[in-house]
């Protein structure tokens, strides 16, 4: 037995900051539940909830059962958690009381004073306060043999500056082991599975660089507009919410060296690497690497979408991107000279996350022109949503007399796996009970993202980047086909 399963037999309290909030209700409550139906939930939790409005402690219970059926409209899971031995406390306060910690301190000694899981489900501006109100109570030092795990979601800082303060502001109290940075992204089972496809087969790792992929292309397309989160999209743009997170974390897995092994060290190195010699963008010619647009009325699914500026909470001369497209170059013996294109956009055409790596055409094909029926270079596509799985495509001879060939796909769908996968939120949760921060971002990786798109900050807020406009329901501006070098385009999705 490790010594991380160990201390999970000691008594662990799980603390929600924001427990009234839609974060806990649609996503932690549920997830918990499912980890103790799986048996992955250390026995007889405490969920301590904290949040400004007052409940008493049974309003709370009430209040995480109703999540949990809300979830998937099952009663019967309703008190799944009361099974596994759950004891539920609340403790009312705003977070920047030092009495509301007082209170939190008494309600995890009660609990048993062992394990202690600290979940931020809140805004980000209060992330430092908590932490330093935890520090000054004495919360965020470990008694001998336990643990204190400090989960926050992005975004992790509005730019590098912030990025970098609020990173300060953390360690002052917990130390980098105990802090647990989530980017769901990567507890998707095909963000996962890069690492198996690579590293765990033969035939595609001698494939998987500058000799034989042309360029890389990684897609993140929303069908949904800002819906009702006007006002923070109007802070954030899909540079900030999109591309410093989840396209860099995915485009690091793609592109990154063998680990040692798959331990969280030697991944999270890996990927730092790759982040580092990705070629830094420079102002000057950021024009022609970097599209930046903005979505207009249009048709998705055949219905009529009002534009970007139109939407509710939103300027009526706004300038925020909804679309960001980019050509990025990697220096390293890999990658030298292979592009890597990324775009990332809302009220696409069909939500999609894929990559696709395009190899390289035969240097020379001894067939004539009659026997050529729509052949292309071979690709990989990995599907990371909503439809998880790989295509390869390769050319095959069609059936029948005449020698004939065209391009075929080799499919696989993680539908045809028994076992369920776990919810992203699960994975998260379990891992950071149980210690494991493999999926979980480092600072440095936190810093080295937000150093490769401050430029892209920087050049957008002084407008010097021309922002396009395209219609909802199409692919983005035609901005975007000009970064393909030789008059390539992007891959059909």
């Amino acid at each position: 037995m490790s010594a991380t399963d160990q201390r999970n037999d000691l008594p662990t309290a799980v603390v929600v900051f924001g427990a009234t909030g839609d974060l806990a209700h649609r996503k932690l409550y549920p997830a918990l539940a499912s980890l103790a139906e799986r048996g992955q939930l250390p026995l007889g939790i405490t969920l301590l909830g904290n949040a400004r409005r007052r409940l008493t402690d049974e309003e709370f219970a009430a209040d995480v059962r109703a999540a949990i059926t809300k979830a998937d409209g099952d009663d019967r899971r309703a008190d799944v958690l009361d099974r596994h031995g759950t004891t539920y406390r609340f403790v009312a306060g705003p977070v920047d009381d030092t009495d509301t910690f007082a209170r939190l301190r008494q309600a995890i000694e009660g609990a048993g004073n062992g394990n202690v899981l600290f979940y931020l489900s809140t805004v980000p501006q209060v992330f430092g306060t908590i932490a330093e109100r935890l520090g000054d109570c004495g919360l965020a030092t470990e008694p001998p043999g336990t643990f204190r795990h400090f989960v926050v979601e992005k975004p992790f800082g509005h730019d590098l500056a912030s990025s970098r303060a609020l990173d300060e502001e953390l360690h002052r109290c917990f130390q980098e082991h105990q802090i647990y940075r989530i980017d769901h992204y990567l507890a998707k089972e095909t963000v996962q599975n890069i690492l198996a496809l690579r590293f765990a087969n033969t035939i595609f790792e001698p494939l998987w660089n500058r000799r034989y992929v042309e360029r890389v292309e990684i897609t993140v397309a929303e069908e949904l507009g800002v819906e009702h989160r006007g006002a923070f999209y109007e802070e954030s743009g899909a540079l900030r919410d999109i591309v410093q997170n989840h396209l860099l974390q995915v485009l690091s897995l793609i592109g990154m060296e063998a680990p040692a092994s798959f331990g969280a060290n030697s991944v999270r190195d890996e990927k730092v690497k790759l982040l580092r010699s990705i070629r830094p963008l420079e102002p000057s010619t950021l024009t022609e690497t970097v599209v930046r647009a903005q979505y207009g009325p249009g048709v998705v699914s055949g219905v009529s979408v009002p534009g970007y500026r139109e939407e509710q909470d939103v300027a009526a001369d706004s300038k925020v991107e909804t679309y960001v497209a980019m050509r990025l170059d990697i220096d390293n013996w890999r990658w030298a000279g292979v592009p890597f294109y990324a775009r990332v956009g809302k009220r696409m055409p069909a939500r999609v996350t894929e990559v696709v790596l395009r190899y390289k055409q035969v240097p020379f094909l001894p067939l004539p022109k009659t026997a050529v029926q729509s052949i292309e270079p071979n690709a990989m596509r990995l599907r990371i949503q909503p439809d998880e799985g790989i295509t390869l495509s390769f050319a095959a001879k069609v059936p029948g007399q005449t020698f004939r060939v065209r391009t075929v796909p080799l499919d696989f769908r993680y539908s045809t796996f028994t076992e369920q996968a776990p919810e992203a939120y699960e994975r998260v949760l379990r891992d950071a009970l149980f210690g494991d921060p493999t999926l979980f971002i480092r600072a440095d990786e936190v810093d080295q993202a937000w150093q490769l798109v401050q430029p892209l900050l920087d050049a957008f807020a002084r407008d010097s980047i021309p922002l396009a406009t395209y219609p909802a329901g199409t692919w983005g501006p035609p901005e975007a086909d000009a970064l393909m070098r030789d008059g390539q385009e992007w891959c059909e999705l």
